[in-house]
């Protein structure tokens, strides 16, 4: 296993602690929510299609286009999802009323 792998590897780990507490925020836009599942559907899309460009081609996953470009979907959806979650979140925010005196 390579220092890449390694990190790789390690970094799910935040990134799921990550999750678990933006999950138990109330305050959490859900469909900004439903974005950063759905980075880990990349997350999870990539590995196979990685280890396939690997077998198949003997390249890595970023050097052939169709297999690169359609597991980039994901990561393009769910910043998308991730994107329009907090924009919804901002168009029924509203700016703290001063108290008067």
């Amino acid at each position: 296993m390579t220092l890449k792998d390694m990190l790789f590897a390690v970094s799910l780990f935040p990134y799921l602690g990550f999750l678990y507490f933006l999950t138990r925020s109330p305050e959490t836009p859900r469909l900004a929510l439903i974005g950063f599942y759905l980075l880990l559907l990349f997350v999870i899309v990539t590995i196979p299609a990685g280890i396939y460009a690997q077998v198949e081609y003997g390249e890595s996953l970023a050097n052939i286009d169709w297999l690169h470009g359609s597991a980039e979907f994901f990561l393009t959806l769910s910043n998308l999802v991730v994107v329009l979650g907090f924009r919804e979140a901002l168009n029924g925010w509203e700016p703290p009323q001063d108290e008067p005196d």
